[in-house]
């Protein structure tokens, strides 16, 4: 998988990165595309390709100094099961490195729990609903 970044609402990163979302999130999990679509200027979006289709997506900001938080990770159904979201995230972790963030931190659908931990997250806290969806807070140390 080819995957690109961009901070750029004209990109085609983005671009492709919100079909993707609007796909996952709006079509398949009934989330309004308001609440979809909050926060949009400002964070820096990662786009998987397989043979130039958008498969992968996930946006991260800063947060705090030194900690990213990662949001919207989406694979198209098609292609979920295939170690692709796995891919996406340690490319994250990559660029989080280059730019010395030491921490990222998400909102995990609970139903995802297992895959984050697989990844090295620790859940942190209560549990919360977003999107009438449950969620807790989940965090990765990265060691340089």
């Amino acid at each position: 998988m080819e995957i690109r970044s961009s901070n750029s609402l004209e990109s085609s990163v983005y671009k492709d990165a919100l079909a993707l979302r609007k796909e996952v999130f709006v079509m398949e999990q009934g989330v309004s595309l308001e609440l979809e679509i909050v926060g949009e200027k400002g964070p820096l979006y990662f786009t998987g390709y397989l043979a130039e289709i958008p498969v992968a997506t996930a946006r991260v900001f800063e947060e705090a100094p030194g900690v990213w938080h990662v949001q919207r990770v989406a694979v198209k159904k098609a292609h979920r099961g295939q170690g692709l979201a796995r891919e996406l995230l340690t490319s994250i972790e990559a660029s989080a490195r280059e730019h010395k963030i030491n921490t990222l931190t998400l909102g995990a659908q609970d139903q995802a729990q297992t895959f984050y931990k697989k990844l090295g997250y620790q859940v942190v806290g209560e549990g919360f609903m977003d999107a009438g969806i449950a969620h807790h807070r989940m965090d990765k140390e990265l060691l340089s």
